[in-house]
C-alpha cells in the first residue's frame, strides 16, 4: 500500500459517509502538521500515523479511535493546539490525543542502575500511563498500534536501538497486550521483538518450521477434514481450521519443557469454532473419541478463565501416524474476545454497556492506581505493576467457590491479603483442600483455600523476610509495610535495632557500627535508619549486601594501618586480594573459617604464605598484639562458584525427626554438609553443630533464617572462633 489515498481507502472501507468525512479531515490536518517530516527509513511521517490507524481499523475500532490515531503525534511533533483539535473533532478525540501525548514509555527497567530518582521517575511515568488508560482505555490501543508499526519497520534503525526497543516491547507492551486480552497484537509484538533480541535463535526456529511446512500443512488438512466430518455426523455445527504458528511461543515451550521442536504439540495445531459452550464440550468428546488424548496436556479455560478473561479448551491428541496435534475449541464469541480482548468492547457503539470482561479490566487498571498511593517506595509500585502484568498466574477458590487470580508462587497469606487487608493482618493459619498447610505453602491452580484468623491481631515482621517465603506478591508486602509504618516511631526504632542485633548475632559478627550502615543507606541519623529497618523499608538482605560491598574498606579502616609486606612465591589464583601486592599463596584459617563478606585480615605464616582470619577471630587479635609486623591488609576478590566451610550451632528442644527436618532443609537449599555432631542434655535440649559449605554471607544469612523457622529450634548462630 502506498500513498495517503491508498491508506485512507483501506482505513475507511465499509464505514458510513459521516465517519469517512471526519477521518478525511483528520488526514488533511495530519498531512499539514507533518509536512516535510520523514522517518529514518525516508518515508513521509504521516504514513506512519495512517499505518497505526489501519492496524486499529483491522481490529474494528470506532472512528474516534481511528481519528485520534491519525492525529496522535500532531500535538507533540506538529505544533497543533489541543483546543483546536477539540473544536474540530470533539472533546473525545482531543482527549485521546492528549492521553497518548502524555503517556510516557517505561524504558529499560533492568538495564539502568538502581537509584531512587530513576525509580521515582519510572513509577510516575507508569502511573501517568495507567491513569490515561483507566480514563479511556482506547489510549493504550493507539499506543500498542504505534509500537506494533514501529516494530514492523524497526530494521531502519541502528542495531543498538533495535535491541533497546525490542527489549522494551517484550518487557512492557507485549505483556500489556496480553493482560488486556488483545492476543492478535500480543503474538506479533512477541515474534517481532524475539527476532531482534535473539536473531540467530529466531532464524533457527523459523527455519525448522519452514523446512517441514509442506508436509505439516498436508497433514493438518487431512486432520481437519476428518474432524470436520465427524463433528458434522454428531450434528455439531463447527468451523475447523489450522491455527497460525507463533515462533516465540514455540521457542518458549521448547525452553520450558526442554523439548525438541517436534515434541512441541502446537507446532501442529487446529482450531474449532462452535456456536455454544455445550458444543465446545461436545466437540471435545468427538476429538477424544477419534484420537487418544495426551494426559497432562488438557486445560479448560472455559470453566476457569485466564486473568485476561481468555476462554477456550486446549487439548493435545495423538493423531494419525502417531503425531501430536493441539486442538483449541471455543465459541465464535470467545474467539472474538480472545483475539481482540478489551478492544472488542469498542467495535460497536451499542456494545459499550454491560460488558463484564471490559469492566473487570478497567477495575484492574484503577486498582493499580490505588496501590500507587499505598506503596512504601516508587520501586515497590513498579514491582507491583510488573508482578500483575507479566507474571504467570494461578487460579484458586474461596470456600464459597469464588475464583481468586494470583501470581504463580503466591501463598495463603497472599490469598488472605487479596481477599481483604484486615483478613491478611489477622491470618494465623490456612487450610488448602481441607488440609492444614504452613503459611509459606505455594498455591496451585484449583486449590480451595480457607484462611484461619484471630479476632484481633497484626502482621509479623517475619512475613517481610524474603528468605522465609511468607509473601510472594508486592501487593501483600505493601499492606504489611503500611501496617508497620502506622506504628509509632520509638517502637519501629527498637524493632529495627532488634532485627539487626539478632541478625549479627546469628552471623557471629561483632563490632558493627550502625553509623556506617546508616551512612551507606543515606540516613543522617542512626535512629531514622533503624526506624526504616523496623518498618521493613530496609530488609536484612539489603543490609547484608551492603556489608559485603564495604567489607575490607570502612570496617578495615578502623584498624591501625599495616604496611604491606614484600610478595612471596607466586601461587594459584585466590579469592582473596592482597592489597598493594601481586599473588601470594593464601589459605583460610581453620580456627574461624572466614566467609566472603566477613571483615578479614591476613597473617604471614613462614613457608605457608598468608593465612586469612576474620578480624574478630581470637587468634587474629592475638597476632595483632604479638606479631603486628606480620599482619597484612586483604579483601575479598571475585569468586566463581567457590564455597567455604562454616560452623553453625543450633539449640533446640529435642524431638523425633528434628535432625531429618534440618538436613532436608539444607538439601532442598542445595547446601553441602561436611560434618554433624549432636548432644542432648538432661533438659532435653539438643546442642547441634554443623559444618556447611556456604558461598557468601548473604547465603549464610538466608540459611540461618530458614533454620530458625524449624519447629522446636530456639537459636541458630554461626559458631564463634
Amino acid at each position: 500500500m502506498s500513498g495517503v489515498e491508498g491508506w485512507f481507502a483501506a482505513i475507511t472501507s465499509g464505514r458510513p459517509d459521516p465517519e469517512k468525512e471526519i477521518l478525511r479531515q483528520a488526514v488533511v490536518l495530519a498531512s499539514r502538521a507533518h509536512a516535510g517530516q520523514s522517518r529514518i527509513s525516508g518515508e513521509p511521517y504521516v504514513l506512519h500515523s495512517l499505518a497505526v490507524a489501519k492496524i486499529l481499523s483491522d481490529l474494528g475500532l470506532d472512528h474516534e479511535t481511528l481519528a485520534a490515531a491519525i492525529l496522535h503525534d500532531v500535538v507533540e511533533d506538529g505544533g497543533i493546539a489541543l483546543e483546536d483539535l477539540s473544536k474540530e473533532f470533539g472533546a473525545s478525540v482531543a482527549g485521546l490525543v492528549d492521553g497518548v501525548t502524555k503517556m510516557k514509555v517505561i524504558q529499560e527497567f533492568q538495564s539502568e542502575p538502581a537509584g531512587s530518582r530513576r525509580e521515582h521517575a519510572q513509577a510516575e511515568s507508569l502511573r501517568k500511563m495507567l491513569l490515561a488508560m483507566a480514563e479511556d482505555v482506547r489510549v493504550v490501543f493507539i499506543k500498542l498500534a504505534d509500537r506494533l508499526h514501529n516494530m514492523r519497520t524497526l530494521s531502519a534503525l541502528p542495531e543498538e536501538k533495535q535491541k533497546r526497543i525490542a527489549r522494551e516491547t517484550m518487557d512492557i507492551f507485549a505483556p500489556l497486550a496480553n493482560r488486556l486480552g488483545i492476543w492478535q497484537m500480543k503474538w506479533e509484538l512477541e515474534d517481532l521483538a524475539f527476532r531482534y533480541l535473539e536473531t540467530e535463535t529466531y532464524r533457527q526456529v523459523a527455519n525448522a518450521i519452514a523446512e517441514s511446512r509442506e508436509d505439516r500443512e498436508a497433514y493438518i488438512a487431512g486432520f481437519v477434514e476428518t474432524l470436520a466430518q465427524e463433528l458434522s455426523r454428531s450434528r455439531i455445527k463447527a468451523e475447523v481450521s489450522g491455527r497460525p504458528k507463533h515462533i516465540y511461543s514455540i521457542w518458549r515451550k521448547m525452553q520450558n519443557k526442554a523439548r525438541h521442536i517436534e515434541q512441541i504439540y502446537d507446532v501442529r495445531a487446529v482450531r474449532v469454532l462452535v456456536d455454544s459452550v455445550r458444543d465446545c464440550y461436545g466437540a471435545l468428546g468427538v476429538a477424544h473419541t477419534l484420537w487418544q488424548h495426551i494426559p497432562g496436556e488438557f486445560d479448560d479455560y472455559i470453566a476457569t478463565p485466564k486473568e485476561n478473561h481468555y476462554r477456550s479448551i486446549h487439548t493435545a491428541v495423538i493423531g494419525p501416524q502417531g503425531k501430536t496435534v493441539e486442538v483449541q475449541i471455543r465459541t465464535h464469541e470467545m474467539h472474538r474476545q480472545s483475539e481482540l480482548g478489551v478492544a472488542s468492547h469498542w467495535r460497536y457503539k451499542e456494545g459499550t454497556h454491560g460488558d463484564k470482561s471490559y469492566d473487570a479490566k478497567i477495575a484492574w487498571l484503577r486498582s493499580l492506581l490505588v496501590w500507587k498511593d499505598e506503596m512504601v517506595s516508587a520501586s515497590d509500585f513498579v514491582d507491583q505493576f510488573k508482578s500483575e502484568v507479566f507474571s504467570e498466574r494461578v487460579y484458586v477458590f474461596t470456600p464459597k467457590g469464588k475464583i481468586v487470580d494470583l501470581p504463580a508462587g503466591s501463598t495463603p497469606l497472599d490469598f488472605a491479603y487479596d481477599i481483604h487487608t484486615d483478613v491478611g493482618h489477622r491470618c494465623r493459619g490456612a487450610k488448602v483442600n481441607g488440609q492444614m498447610v504452613p503459611l509459606t505453602h505455594a498455591l496451585a491452580t484449583g486449590d480451595r483455600v480457607e484462611v484461619l484468623t484471630v479476632k484481633v491481631g497484626g502482621p509479623s515482621r517475619d512475613w517481610l523476610s524474603p528468605h522465609l517465603g511468607y509473601l510472594h506478591t508486592s501487593k501483600a508486602r505493601t499492606r504489611v509495610n503500611h501496617w508497620f509504618r502506622e506504628q509509632n516511631y520509638d517502637a519501629s526504632v527498637a524493632a529495627g535495632r532488634a532485627v539487626l542485633e539478632r541478625e549479627f548475632h546469628r552471623l557471629g559478627i561483632s563490632d558493627i557500627k550502625f553509623e556506617k550502615l546508616a551512612q551507606r543507606f543515606e540516613f543522617q541519623k542512626v535512629d531514622d535508619f533503624l526506624e526504616a529497618t523496623g518498618r521493613g523499608d530496609i530488609k536484612p538482605a539489603q543490609i547484608m549486601h551492603a556489608m559485603q560491598e564495604f567489607t575490607g574498606q570502612e570496617f578495615q579502616a578502623e584498624r591501625p594501618a599495616i604496611t604491606p609486606r614484600a610478595p612471596g612465591t607466586a601461587a594459584k589464583p585466590s579469592s582473596v586480594t592482597i592489597q598493594g601486592i601481586g599473588n601470594l599463596l593464601t589459605r583460610m584459617a581453620k580456627c574461624c573459617n572466614p566467609l566472603p563478606g566477613d571483615p578479614v585480615v591476613g597473617f604471614i605464616t613462614r613457608g605457608e604464605g598468608v593465612t586469612i582470619h576474620r578480624r574478630d577471630c581470637a587468634n587474629a587479635l592475638r597476632h595483632h598484639d604479638e606479631h603486628n609486623e606480620r599482619l597484612i591488609e586483604v579483601s575479598w576478590g571475585p569468586q566463581a562458584g567457590a564455597a567455604y566451610p562454616v560452623a553453625v550451632e543450633i539449640l533446640a528442644h529435642d524431638r523425633a525427626g528434628l535432625l531429618r527436618d534440618i538436613t532436608s532443609l539444607l538439601a532442598n537449599e542445595k547446601i553441602n554438609v561436611h560434618g554433624v555432631s549432636t548432644l542432648t542434655d538432661k533438659q532435653q535440649v539438643a546442642h547441634m553443630s554443623f559444618t556447611l559449605e556456604i558461598p557468601n554471607i548473604e547465603t549464610l544469612s538466608r540459611i540461618l533464617a530458614l533454620l530458625d523457622q524449624i519447629p522446636n529450634v530456639m537459636e541458630v548462630r554461626r559458631k564463634a572462633s
